[in-house]
């Protein structure tokens, strides 16, 4: 067992990811240098740099192996570390507690506190070693500033998942052990390099783990079974090799001539199952559920990796010997006493209807013991609970205030318009909006607008565009992030007592080109948005796309531009008093969406469930003088049609009897009607055919 890491092999630790269900086999990725080639390619004197420190890395591991640890166990070594969430809008923009609980799993590994690392075999019961370091997310930023040792920075990177992507932010790596969470990993599930790998200065530009967000922690986008990725790639970053050796290719015989330089892990061939009782290379019983195999029942380190991995902690090699120095450790906010910095907090529902519980959960950092909250309208309107419920009643929006102390210092935040309470019951029916009346911005007490990763681009009003008049709401798409995805939510609506709604919408779209399929979700809530159900789509290859693709901006220009959206489906359980909507859009990188004149009606003696249709139409419209009903008769046939108001009462009797074939033309009586909004019913053929127009 003296075979020294080879440099080919060391180059290419990393986890592959399965490819379908949990227990699926892991492969480790075979590309070599791909992961450093951008430091590499044209300085063939590097390679022969990395020979070097890790044959003098590995001398260093004998000595200390036959030398005393001066350290030991129980959480000697702490080594700050800070998350880089690497984002693009999407589900990869974890939160701060699955970056804990990442934490916590690492810990939990590290120290020999998992609950299941005595159920390994009985052969290596004696083996299983408190490796004895600790990690702490930084309390401290480069600068010095106070941070939650979790950075975000979205970009479209995320997806690539290589250097490009580190090069976005990386912290120094003498301080701090980079850990960037991605949607995609070259491929992998995670991936590091050894110390060794980047002792040269070149190695600061990428020193650290990238990991894939669905195999970060135990919660959140991840699971259980994914949960000891982290562990896997940190013991590589502390010069760990895997068990059956210095290859990404296990159940190999060929793995039997060689081995991981650790005397109490047997010679493997390496296991991408649980095989528990699996033995290989001539020996009794494989160490199968150790952390550096593929066997997803990993539950241990041997005390000989604990050895080795102090070595490298020990070694200037890659900086590792001063992460854990207490000069460090006072640098990064990282020691046992951490300073308690920024007071902070966080709402699980920030629009809420009234009487509904609100959680407030502090998020205050680091370490505090004490809390005076203020809620100002709500039941109660004081709190010295860490994570207070509090109702609010009557509609309106809310400032909250929080002080948090530590005994010795206290910090504090206001956040204004930190719960907003919508009315219960909503506003009754019928119920419109043109978007005509509200100033410079959507009302807040109205509608909600989610940008969850915060985008450049948005919902929000718009003065420059309308169907029915200048204003509506723009989805500025045009320059947006590739799978941003936006939602605009509207106000509480009162459907009691209905037996059955319809909701109307106009809306205009245009692709930059062929390509885009952005996608238009209508979602439907009779919880006050607690939870939510889809209801229709609209895809930017099919029925979104208003007008012919354009690359410039798009803004529509005419009623022509436009299209009609109706929602019929809207299931009895949802006619509640505090029914709301949403509207979600999910950018493909096409162009900017419109949406203006959102209509909701009880029924109109409309019994057809399709009855709503924009072969009907009303021009021009919005009306004032004159105005004309345009449909194309198929054949001959008896109609009725009719003028009804917003409330679907009878205004006037347009035509009733034969209508001749062919394409039509139907004068309107306007003239003596008020402003607002109107229908033209259409009955024929045994269908209820409906469009709205609006005089002005």
């Amino acid at each position: 067992m003296t075979q020294k890491l080879t440099l080919s092999a060391a180059l290419a630790l990393a986890i592959a990811l399965p490819a379908s269900a949990q227990d699926a086999p892991f492969s480790c990725s075979t590309h070599g240098l791909q992961h450093l080639s951008r430091f590499l390619d044209g300085h063939p004197q590097r390679v022969e740099q990395i020979r070097q420190a890790e044959q003098q890395l590995e001398h260093e591991t004998v000595a200390f192996a036959n030398g005393f640890d001066p350290r030991g166990g129980g959480n000697a070594y702490v080594i700050p570390v800070v998350f880089h969430i690497i984002h693009n809008g999407g589900v990869e923009n974890i939160s701060d507690d699955q970056c804990r609980d990442a934490i916590r799993v690492l810990n939990d590994d590290f120290n020999k506190l998992n609950d299941d690392w005595d159920n390994v075999q009985p052969e290596f019961l004696d083996r299983v070693a408190d490796v004895g370091v600790t990690f702490r997310l930084a309390g401290l930023d480069p600068s010095g500033n106070c941070t939650t040792g979790i950075t975000r920075t979205q970009s479209t990177l995320t997806n690539d998942g290589g250097q490009d992507m580190k090069d976005l932010i990386i912290w120094p790596r003498d301080r701090y052990l980079n850990v960037w969470v991605c949607a995609y990993a070259q491929g992998a599930a995670g991936y590091t390099q050894t110390p060794g790998m980047v002792a040269g200065f070149w190695g600061e530009d990428t020193d650290g783990i990238v990991l894939l967000h669905n195999y970060t922690g135990s919660i959140g986008t991840s699971d259980q079974g994914h949960s000891r990725t982290l562990t896997h790639e940190v013991g590589h970053w502390i010069n760990l090799s895997h068990c059956w050796g210095p290859t990404n290719n296990p159940g190999l015989d060929e793995n039997c001539d060689v081995d991981d330089n650790v005397s109490d892990t047997p010679n493997t061939r390496g296991w991408v199952s649980c095989n528990v009782n699996g033995a290989s290379c001539g020996s009794a019983k494989d160490n199968v559920e150790n952390y550096m195999e593929y066997s997803y029942c990993s539950k241990m380190f041997t005390n000989g990796q604990k050895t080795r991995m102090h070595a490298a902690l020990n070694s200037g090699t890659a900086d590792r010997n001063n992460l854990w120095s207490e000069e460090n450790l006072e640098l990064t906010g990282t020691t046992d006493t951490q300073p308690l910095c920024a007071a902070a907090f966080l709402v699980d529902h920030r629009v809420v209807c009234g009487g509904s519980p609100v959680q407030f959960s502090d998020q205050s950092y680091h370490n505090p013991t004490t809390w005076q909250w203020s809620f100002p309208g709500g039941t109660p309107s004081t709190s010295n609970e860490e994570n207070p419920v509090v109702t609010y009643t009557e509609p309106g929006s809310y400032t909250v205030e929080l002080t948090a102390g530590n005994g010795s210092s206290t910090v504090s935040t206001t956040q204004q318009a930190a719960v907003v309470v919508l009315p219960v019951p909503g506003a009754p029916l019928p119920w419109s909006e043109s978007f005509e009346n509200m100033g410079a911005s959507l009302d807040p007490g109205q509608w909600v607008v989610n940008n969850p990763g915060n985008d450049a681009y948005t919902f929000a009003l718009s003065e420059s565009a309308g169907f029915s008049g200048s204003h509506s709401v723009r989805m500025r798409n045009h320059g947006n992030a590739e799978g941003a995805v936006d939602e605009l939510l509207g106000p509480t609506l009162d459907l009691s007592g209905q037996s059955a709604v319809t909701l109307t919408f106009r809306y205009a779209y245009a692709r930059r080109n062929s390509g885009n399929d952005d996608r238009l979700k209508f979602y439907a809530s009779n919880n006050c948005g607690d939870s939510w159900n889809l209801r229709k789509q609209f895809y930017g290859n099919g029925n979104l796309s208003t007008v012919p693709d354009q690359n410039g901006v798009f803004m529509p220009g005419n009623t022509d531009q436009w299209q009609l959206g109706t929602i019929t489906n809207i299931l009895p359980n949802y006619l509640v008093d505090n029914f709301r909507f949403k509207f979600t859009f999910e950018s493909d990188a096409g162009n900017d969406l419109w949406i203006d004149d959102i209509n909701i009606l009880g029924p109109v003696g409309i019994n057809d469930a399709a009855a709503i249709n924009s072969g009907l139409t009303v021009v021009p419209n919005p009306a004032s003088d004159a105005a004309f009903i345009e449909l194309d008769q198929a054949r001959s046939a008896d109609v009725r049609i009719e003028l009804l108001d917003m409330t679907g009462r009878l205004v006037r009797t347009v035509r009733s009897g034969p209508l001749a074939a062919g394409p039509q033309r139907i004068e309107l009586p306007v003239r003596a009607l008020q402003a607002g909004c109107y229908f033209v019913r259409l009955q024929r053929d045994g269908r209820t055919e409906v469009a709205r127009f609006t005089v002005r």
